[in-house]
């Protein structure tokens, strides 16, 4: 069985977020814990995603969103841990207006090719990040890409419910790391 790790942004991505939503009805997803949802510290962040992949029983898949996709870029190059994939959404770009003050620590967003199969899957119309940005990332990360239309920052005000079309791109990238 494939094993999950979801990596929410700040906030935590509540009920209606397609993160819960997937964890609630898959018992391979489990989410790592952080200290603090609301103001992320990068270290401990760091320590939060090191100690979920050390529990898992084999290398598992990152399903991260926002924030949590700069965490798993920086993760990567300090940790030797092996991971499956990762899929990365809503990678926000931290010269972005609306960029939070508190997420600065993770600003310095590291350059070369992640060391694991991923995919970056953006919206058309992210106020946190322009497709634009996402492909640039991609292409820096050596990640594929889905761009999945107007979906805004892709999270629960987005609407996306149970979002089948992610799983689908998930379903996919877990097929292309085996």
């Amino acid at each position: 069985m494939t094993h999950f790790i979801i990596l929410p942004g700040s906030g935590g991505s509540g009920p209606t977020h397609w993160q819960s939503r997937w964890e609630d009805t898959d018992p391979a997803m489990r989410r790592f814990r952080p200290s603090s949802w609301d103001l992320p510290d990068f270290t401990d962040w760091l320590a939060a995603l090191e100690a979920a992949v050390i529990e898992a029983p084999e290398p598992p898949v990152l399903v991260a969103h926002s924030l949590s996709c700069l965490l798993v870029a920086h993760w990567q190059k300090i940790s030797q841990r092996p991971v499956r994939a990762a899929m990365l959404v809503a990678v926000p770009d931290p010269m972005a207006a609306v960029f939070p003050v508190y997420g600065m620590a993770f600003a310095r967003i590291p350059q070369d090719r992640l060391r694991f199969t991923s995919l970056v899957v953006a919206s058309t119309d992210d106020p946190y990040g322009s497709c634009d940005y996402a492909e640039a990332r991609a292409a820096r990360w050596g990640s594929g890409i889905a761009v999945i239309g107007s979906a805004g920052h892709i999270n629960a005000q987005s609407g996306m419910g149970d979002w089948p079309q992610g799983r689908a791109l998930l379903d996919g990238l877990v097929a292309e790391a085996a």
